[in-house]
């Protein structure tokens, strides 16, 4: 089991990194990416804690924890810059905050996000077919969530990224110990949205790939 999308205290989230990650080895995780919400104001405070996390925890836990940042509701012209100075201050998994239908994100956030290269665009709502055939050419990762609101429209970017070949991920948007996912429950998410077993086994594999390059 792999997530690449879960918050803690450094935004809106319940536990520290310690505990986040102990909840998760406790569920049998192979990893887990700290993606707190982040702006201009805010991210070159928080990603270089959770790479102190990652480094301290990683020697003492089965779970591996991967320091990452989500770019939450800044303007779509931000998204080169944060994206280069995020990976400069050691994020290894960048996510987008993209276009869900349940919050007023900015209009263009999707192409922007995807066009400046961020590893995955989150709850990415209403993708258009030429969003999302520009996130399979640069190996962006559209998200299918857990989360609920933001799940509304899982079905609807499974259908897209199919069409396209985009690169999928099925990742909790977790804040709290009960968002946290199981595998059973992963799988779920992923089914519910219009894989089949093979596309669900696809997506895994491509999941295990990106940490890989991490």
């Amino acid at each position: 089991m792999i997530d690449l999308h879960t918050h803690t205290i450094f935004s809106d989230g319940e536990l520290i990194p310690a505990e986040h990650l102990r909840r998760v080895e406790s569920l049998g995780y192979e990893a887990v990416a700290i993606t707190d919400h982040a702006d201009s104001s805010n991210y070159d405070f928080i990603i270089p804690r959770i790479v102190k996390a990652a480094e301290d925890l990683n020697r003492f836990y089965k779970t591996r924890l991967i320091p990452g940042i989500e770019l939450t509701h800044i303007p779509p012209e931000m998204f080169p810059e944060l994206v280069a100075q995020s990976r400069k201050l050691g994020a290894s998994i960048i996510v987008g905050h993209g276009e869900t239908v349940m919050e007023p994100v900015k209009a263009g956030t999707n192409l922007a996000a995807i066009q400046a290269g961020v590893d995955i665009l989150a709850h990415p709502g209403f993708i258009t077919r030429e969003e999302a055939q520009l996130a399979a050419e640069k190996n962006v990762y559209l998200e299918l969530t857990g989360r609920k609101g933001h799940s509304l429209t899982n079905g609807h970017v499974a259908r897209i990224a199919k069409e396209t070949g985009a690169l999928l991920v099925v990742n909790a948007d977790a804040h709290g110990p009960s968002d946290f996912m199981t595998a059973r429950m992963a799988e779920t998410v992923a089914i519910g949205a219009g894989l089949d077993k093979a596309g669900y086994e696809k997506l895994r594999r491509d999941m295990s790939a990106l940490v890989a390059d991490r």
